[in-house]
């Protein structure tokens, strides 16, 4: 254990003193931080947003005199077909060809200085297709007062029934960033830092020093010393990022004055199901057990990418360049990007589902899955399954890649392949 430590221990102190990483560590929460000031700004200064856009429209056909419903962001103006009043300064012409009738409409026309973004298209698309159903239905009996009332704002409250039976929020917007949240900082962490120590290795290796470094050492000592300080790397610089960013986030609030109001009319125009706001959403945040998610967030946030980089450890230990890696890369991070890619649909959909339990409970994609899925309460039985099998693993891939790292580590030369690696596991 002592030499591990002093492995860990110079892993990590040669990685917090160079300028690189107190560059980054700094940069990265400011970067943050900007990037959430130009969300505000943009929440609450309009101008700084998408402008009203003025269309002309030309209507051979007549049918819709004055009668189109402006989009959000769009304004319509009329010109008649003799194109007398043609002086006024528009974005875009939309033309309606003269054979454009409600039983055979035609392909429209638009014209425009600027290509047209597909959001323009499409608004100009659904007003034309709007007004020709509202005229269709106008000639078969119905008033125009009520296709008005046909418009409808609904907004729905959701409400969770606890294990005592009384109703409580669901907190739905917050779950969901929860999961995104979780997903996106282990995937980050284990792909970022994983890859750190597989590189390392094969530095070590290249430059010959791993094989003065094994004279005092033995191989899986110096393997778990490289993991471990290159995690304690990882977690120091997440945790300053938070921090920071935490701080700065506060402060550009203070700053803007930020309104609450306006931002949650952001989050409900933007087509969140449900608008609670900002300070409902904190309330929520704050009556959630932060405890408990912050110790079950440590726990899959270390042992996956403990699990990871003792894969990525003895594929740097196996190659002796970087161009090398790439044949054995791609088993070890596929169930990694199929998890990060599935979480999102886990999540909207159906994240207690068969699918959702399975991704879970498999090691290999459990650190991202089970984060997916904790904010919507699991049952505990899963979840301590998922932990034991997480750890399990852990312990029998970290004994697999210490055999491939303590013959790897010195074959120089050769590409080997996946026969070899197995050979390689089974020697004594």
């Amino acid at each position: 254990m002592r030499k591990i430590w002093l492995i860990t221990k110079r892993e990590y102190l040669s990685r917090v003193t160079k300028k690189t990483f107190i560059v980054m560590t700094i940069l990265g929460p400011i970067l943050i931080a900007l990037f959430y000031a130009v969300i505000i700004g943009i929440s609450i200064n309009q101008k700084t947003g998408e402008r009203t856009k003025t269309i002309g429209v030309i209507d051979h056909s007549g049918l819709f005199a004055n009668s189109l419903i402006n989009p959000p962001k769009v304004n319509f103006i009329y010109a008649d077909t003799s194109l007398s009043n043609i002086n006024f300064e528009v974005d875009g012409w939309l033309i309606i060809p003269k054979d454009f009738t409600l039983g055979s409409p035609k392909r429209l026309l638009y014209k425009s200085t600027q290509a047209p973004t597909l959001d323009i298209q499409g608004k100009l698309t659904r007003a034309i297709e709007s007004a020709t159903k509202n005229k269709k239905l106008i000639l078969n009996g119905l008033r125009q007062t009520f296709l008005d009332s046909l418009n409808l704002n609904i907004s729905m409250t959701t409400m969770e029934i606890n294990k005592s039976g009384e109703l409580t929020n669901s907190k739905a917007e917050l779950n969901f960033g929860l999961g995104v949240a979780f997903a996106f900082i282990i995937y980050f962490f284990i792909f970022m830092y994983g890859v750190q120590v597989m590189r390392g290795v094969m530095e070590e290796k290249t430059n010959r020093i791993v094989e003065i470094i094994i004279s005092s050492v033995k191989p899986f000592q110096l393997m778990m010393g490289k993991i471990l300080g290159i995690a304690m790397v990882g977690l120091t610089q997440f945790l300053i990022w938070i921090g920071l960013s935490g701080v700065l986030m506060a402060f550009i609030s203070l700053t803007f004055a930020l309104p609450m109001d306006t931002i949650s009319n952001t989050i409900g125009e933007s087509g969140g199901a449900q608008n609670q706001g900002i300070p409902n959403i904190m309330n929520a945040f704050f009556d959630l057990d932060i405890g408990f998610y912050a110790l079950i967030f440590l726990f899959y946030f270390l042992f996956g990418y403990l699990l990871y980089s003792a894969m990525f450890a003895a594929v740097g230990s196996a190659v002796d360049s970087e161009s090398d890696t790439q044949q054995f890369m791609l088993p070890i991070t596929l169930p990694l990007i199929i998890s990060f890619a599935t979480s999102f649909s886990i999540l909207s959909s159906d994240p207690n589902g068969s699918m959702a339990t399975f991704m879970s409970i498999f090691p290999l994609s459990s650190p991202i899955i089970m984060m997916v899925r904790l904010p919507f309460n699991p049952p505990w039985e899963e979840l301590a399954l998922s932990m034991i099998v997480l750890v399990a693993t852990f312990i029998v891939f970290t004994w697999l890649a210490g055999r491939i790292y303590k013959v790897g580590i010195l074959a120089i030369g050769k590409k080997p392949t996946y026969k070899q690696l197995f050979k390689w596991m089974l020697l004594k």
